[in-house]
């Protein structure tokens, strides 16, 4: 085993993590969704699919790594919300304290002399460093918008998301 027991363990409790931070993004997601914000809620779908992806990421390695995965219960999360910057912010926040727990991992290889780990640690540093960056520019922009102004939210999250290619040549062919 590559790992050590501790480390193993430590990150299957982060695999907990990040399956309750997906389940976390539906939960806010499916706000969105009733509140026929169409946008922020498929943003908050991505978000989740993304969440389990970091998920499954650690699993691959902690079998790669030789260890044993052991997925710890999830704990509820929370699916009402007062308002929209109360539902953003409640995300903001998940994605600070992930990266606290990401920290916490390097850490521990730190200690541990475990360069393997601190290696494949550094993927997830680099996107919480986007995660939480991103997170505090949809707050930003929903803030400056205010309640009354979701649809200029809404606008916002349908430029910024990625166009499928041109079907353009496939027209002309």
């Amino acid at each position: 085993m590559l790992i050590s027991n501790e480390m193993n363990a430590a990150i299957n409790q982060q695999i907990g993590r990040e399956f309750c931070s997906s389940l976390q993004y539906v939960a806010i997601a499916a706000y969105f969704d009733a509140e026929h914000l169409t946008e922020l809620a498929a943003h908050f779908f991505q978000q989740a699919d993304e969440e389990r992806i970091h998920a499954m990421r650690f699993v691959r390695y902690v079998l790669a790594a030789g260890g044993q995965v052991d997925i710890p219960t999830i704990p509820a999360v929370r699916g009402r919300f007062a308002n929209t910057e109360e539902a953003v912010r409640a995300a903001l926040e998940g994605e600070i304290t992930v990266t606290r727990e990401i920290n916490a991992l390097v850490d521990l290889s730190a200690r541990e002399n475990d360069h393997i780990t601190h290696t494949a640690l550094q993927w997830f540093v680099t996107e919480q460093l986007e995660e939480v960056s991103s997170m505090e520019t949809l707050l930003s922009v929903v803030q400056r918008a205010g309640e009354g102004g979701l649809l200029h939210v809404e606008e916002y999250l349908a430029r910024r998301r990625p166009q499928p290619p041109s079907t353009a040549v496939e027209a002309a062919g």
